[in-house]
């Protein structure tokens, strides 16, 4: 039905409220890493832009910037480096396990993937303490901290809806022409999947940027840290420097807003795609 004009206002204002109120706690962020601590936590006024300064920044990068702290960039370079192995890695397992899943006919296909479902539900949490003890011997290395999360059900349900999305017939004129399972993928299906593989690029590169649990767990030392666990310089201080934690966390938050904006059309185009025909 056509809306009247009353009533795209009506959604536009409702949409802009949301989108303003979810915004208030990064734009509270980001003032308060431009503020002296004692202005931090001042209540409403904490978000009128008064005494801007980037102190807060340059004391991060400071702070982080010796051998018993470690080294902010090296935190840096780490969380990146885990990141594009969790996400280029993790993409071409997930599709290929998502295609086998989706395309091709084998017994015990229809098992495996209501396994896959399943393990969807299980919080890595409650398996965290087992993989604790299972890799002990290999803590404080950086394959360590990526290996648990190549494979992942969510990202195999992702890519397995939006495969089953694609007609068919596609396939079956690709295998006329003589082209195998494998040539049929890479040269068919993962071109025509982009929104899928930016939206699980984009979530599964959240999901590891902000891992705190198993490098905490696996990490002692500060040449393989990731940036995460560096706030915990910051929260060690007394009293603590609530600009300075602010102005980490606008650092910490930086890249994903980078990724994502690198992203975002294919990103929607994948949400919107998997949720309407999943």
């Amino acid at each position: 039905m056509t809306r009247t004009p009353l009533r795209l206002f009506a959604d536009y204002a409702v949409l802009g409220v949301l989108s303003f109120v979810f915004a208030l706690p990064v734009i509270y962020m980001f003032l308060g890493s431009l503020k002296p601590s004692d202005e931090v936590l001042d209540g409403l006024s904490g978000f009128l832009p008064t005494h801007l300064t980037l102190d807060n920044y340059s004391a991060v990068l400071d702070s982080l910037n010796s051998d018993s702290t470690g080294y902010f960039w090296r935190f840096m370079g780490v969380s990146l480096l885990l990141a594009a192995i969790v996400v280029g890695c993790g993409l071409i397992i997930n599709s290929m396990a998502a295609y086998g899943l989706s395309r091709l006919r084998w017994r015990g296909r229809d098992a495996l993937f209501t396994l896959v479902l399943l393990l969807m539900l299980v919080p890595f949490e409650s398996v965290a303490v087992p993989l604790f003890y299972m890799f002990n011997g290999q803590r404080n290395t950086l394959y360590i901290q990526a290996l648990p999360f190549l494979a992942n059900a969510f990202s195999v349900y992702q890519f397995h809806t939006f495969f089953r999305a694609i007609p068919p017939s596609i396939e079956e004129a690709a295998r006329l022409d003589g082209a195998g399972p494998w040539r049929t993928l890479f040269s068919i299906i993962i071109p025509m999947s982009r929104p899928a593989f930016a939206s699980v690029a984009i979530l599964t590169f959240l999901v590891q940027w902000g891992s705190f649990l198993w490098p905490v767990l696996m990490v002692s030392d500060p040449a393989v840290r990731p940036l995460p666990l560096a706030i915990s310089v910051f929260q060690g201080q007394q009293p603590p420097d609530w600009g300075q934690i602010l102005a980490f966390g606008v650092l910490l938050v930086l890249p994903v807003l980078i990724v994502f904006a690198f992203f975002q059309r294919w990103f929607v185009q994948g949400v919107a795609g998997s949720a309407v025909k999943g």
